[in-house]
This record gives structure tokens, sequence and C-alpha cells, in this order.
């Protein structure tokens, strides 16, 4: 049973539950304020609220503590954002009373730590334009020590029951420690006990089914349907999804196959590690496999991005070596 009297666990299992309940209710009542990082990508009300609140709990818990968060303040700053910057303390009070919007600019940059031998990291929503979308996201947080994740957490908040890949329901929370598991339970329940996550045994790759981001951008598309019709997996046991949610369903049995390959228009992109640091723990405490697409452990001791690392492939671990060989034959120069 995971051991939820350790401190680190009794954080997680505090601070991803109210991080469900704070996305559900700034998606229900449908926040309409967004920005522009300098990548692009949107940032919603809640990547902010989330951040701020998991922050000044981390720090509340664990004085000294070194964050390294997707989010920063300096635009919430600025005088033109004062009406997004009440929105999100608004939301932050509800469960920190008398939180201001000079504190969660704070509480939001205590995230711009450095990676060393021992730090936390967040995505506060992974999977933003899934949320956006009504689809699934999640939000992930890791202990990372002398670079190996050594627990994390996923509140995957519109997740179905059984963790199905196809279908949404009240939400799903999973933790796992290194060597010690991987257990989840349902967010809509309080009471509802913690059960052990185990990957598919499937080990025949015809009847895997393959797992790739929603966003086609963030992949190899080609390379990915080559990848698949080298193993003989049919399109329909390809299953598109957003955020780490993916992990989780694999974590389940619900899939077996994970595929992260360098999109054409970005070849020398390497992954942040609050995109990965959760969900591979997760997949591997349940008993599958993650490398990169060159079979190399991640590696989280290089700063902020897995930069020793090409891309990422995670399995059931039957189907690693199998999975891997193709992979090498596709991508070949």
């Amino acid at each position: 049973m995971i051991e939820l009297t350790l401190p680190e666990i009794a954080l997680m299992n505090r601070v991803l539950r109210e991080a469900a309940l704070l996305a559900r209710a700034i998606q229900d009542e449908s926040s309409a304020f967004n920005l522009t990082k300098d990548d692009r990508s949107p940032v919603t009300v809640a990547d902010f609220t989330i951040q701020a609140v998991v922050a000044r709990r981390l720090c509340d818990a664990f004085p000294g503590a070194v964050l390294v968060a997707e989010e920063r303040a300096a635009r919430l700053r600025e005088p033109e954002q004062a009406e997004m910057l009440a929105t999100i303390a608004a939301y932050a009070a509800r469960v920190i009373p008398g939180a201001t919007g000079s504190a969660v600019c704070d509480w939001i940059d205590y995230g711009v730590g450095e990676p060393g031998d021992r730090f936390w990291t967040l995505d506060p929503i992974d999977g933003t334009k899934g949320y956006r979308r009504g689809g699934q996201y999640a939000t992930a947080l890791a202990l990372i020590e002398n670079g190996m994740v050594r627990c994390g957490g996923l509140a995957c908040p519109v997740m179905a029951a059984d963790c199905d890949a196809t279908a949404t329901g009240g939400g799903i929370l999973a933790l796992a420690t290194r060597g010690g598991g991987a257990w989840y339970t349902l967010l809509d329940k309080n009471s509802a006990p913690f059960m052990p996550l185990s990957v598919s045994p499937c080990a025949e790759s015809a009847r895997a089914r393959l797992m790739r981001s929603f966003e086609s951008g963030h992949t190899n598309v080609e390379a990915l349907e080559a990848v698949a019709d080298r193993l003989g997996i049919p399109r329909d046991q390809c299953v598109r999804m957003d955020s780490q949610a993916k992990y989780l369903c694999m974590a389940a049995g619900k899939a077996e196959l994970l595929f992260r390959l360098l999109s054409p228009d970005r070849p020398d992109y390497r992954e942040c590690i609050w995109d990965q640091a959760a969900g591979s723990l997760i997949i591997e405490a349940a008993g599958g496999k993650v490398t990169d697409m060159r079979g190399n452990s991640l590696d989280f001791s290089s700063g902020r991005k897995l930069t020793n690392n090409t891309g990422v492939f995670a399995s059931n671990r039957y189907l690693h070596e199998v999975g891997l060989a193709a992979l090498e034959y596709i991508l070949k120069p």
C-alpha cells in the first residue's frame, strides 16, 4: 500500500487533490483570461493558480525546498494584467485564505529554482489545450533526487474510473514511489481506497494499443505511423490523448506503447522535466519501462530539460525491445 504518512506522499496527496478541485472550478466557471507565452502555448488562470498554491504548500511543508516549475509571474505583474491577477488571487484564496495578487506572484516565482541534487518539479496543467478543449489533462508533481525521480503523482480530473483511454469520468489520483509501487484512487470519492496499478501483460505487438499525443505538432506523425505498421498495430488500436494522463492509462494496463518522437519541425527539441517526471515513474512503478527512443534511461540531472535524451518511449516492458527495434529501423539514416 502507498505510504500516505510519508511527508512527501502526504503533501502530494493533499496538493494534487486541491489542484484537481481548483482546475474543475475554474473550468466550470469559464474564466476566459489567458496569456500566450513566448513559445506561443496558451496559459490559463488554472496554470497560474495551481502553481501558486502548490508552491505555497511546498514551502510551508518543506522550508527551503527547491521547486522547478513551468510558469513565471513576470507578465502577471504588468498593470494591464491586473484583472487577470485578481481572478487568480481570488481562486487561490479559496484554499489559502487571504491570498493577494502580490503574494500569488511571489508563490508562482518560487518555481524558478535551479535543479540540483534534490528538487521538486511541477506542471500545474499538463495538457493545457486538452483542458481548454474539455479533454484529458493532469497536474503533475514529482520529487527528484540525484537525477532520479523518487516519488511522483498525477491528478487527472476527468479520467474514467477504470482509466480507459477512450472515456471520461470523475477523475483519478495516482501516486508512486520508487521501489514502492504505483497506486490510484477515485478523485470524486474521498473515502475511496488506493488500489495498485499494474501494466498490461500483452507480449504480442500486433495486439498492442499505442498512445500518442493529441497534438500532431508534438510528434513525427509519419514516423509514428510507420512504427505502428512495422509492429503490425492497426490504426484502430492507436489512441490520441493529451498530457501525462496517457502514462496513467498505460500504468493501469489500458495501453502498451507510448511514443514521443521528434517533430520534423523541431529536430533539436528536448523534453521539459515536468512533462515526464511524474508520469515516467508511475509507469515504471507499475511494472513498465521508460527510455528515450534510443533506449537510454531518462536523465533528470541535466537541468530543466532532458538534455541527454532524445524523445521518449514508454512500454509495458514486455514490448520494449521490439519497440526499440522498430524505432531503429524506421528512424535509421
